[in-house]
């Protein structure tokens, strides 16, 4: 192994391959069958949002964890503030958390949205059998692509500017969630 490349990162991404293939796989499958189920354009539209959504955020929330600052969540988690134990972790795992929320939920959403998209204009196409299909597919495409991009640029500047807040939230709420659950994040 090159000193570039340690063993135990090249296990991580592969685990992180794999964790992908599997959310991937489930959401796929989940969504299809929402959107078949239900066999109506609003509904396929509405979902294509929610994931268009979920995928700007977690961007967002990768920029901010990279882009924290340390500091105040030691001395809030000094003071035993909830959440910032949480906001500690996330930022000792920056890149982690950073590849998992741009990268992994990134790029599913991304894939999904264009599926979806297709679905979206398939069903446009039947519905409407004059309307050209190269034009109806490139112009779903081209929503999709410059929705995701504004949303994620509007996400990055949220993020840069206030990541110490997004960080909290985001720690407070996995605090709650390893409250309710047991399941700590991060565990050493």
């Amino acid at each position: 192994m090159s000193g570039y490349i340690r063993k135990n990162h090249l296990i991580s991404a592969l685990i992180m391959g794999f964790l992908t293939f599997v959310i991937a796989l489930l959401m796929s499958i989940g969504s299809e069958g929402l959107v078949k189920t239900a066999n109506h354009i609003a509904v396929a539209i509405t979902l294509l949002l929610i994931i268009m959504l979920l995928g700007i955020v977690f961007d967002t929330i990768g920029t901010a964890v990279t882009a924290a600052e340390l500091p105040p969540f030691n001395a809030r988690a000094a003071k035993k503030v909830f959440g910032a134990r949480q906001a500690v972790k996330l930022i000792h795992n920056a890149g982690l958390v950073a590849n998992f929320c741009n990268d992994v939920v990134g790029d599913i959403a991304g894939t999904l949205s264009g599926a979806i998209g297709a679905g979206i204009a398939i069903s446009l196409l039947r519905s409407y059998p004059l309307i050209d299909a190269v034009w109806t597919g490139a112009v779903m495409t081209s929503l999709i692509a410059a929705t995701t991009v504004a949303g994620k640029a509007l996400g990055k500047h949220l993020a840069v500017n206030h990541a110490n807040k997004i960080v909290f939230r985001v720690a407070v709420v996995m605090g709650w969630w390893e409250n309710v659950t047991g399941i700590e994040f991060f565990k050493k």
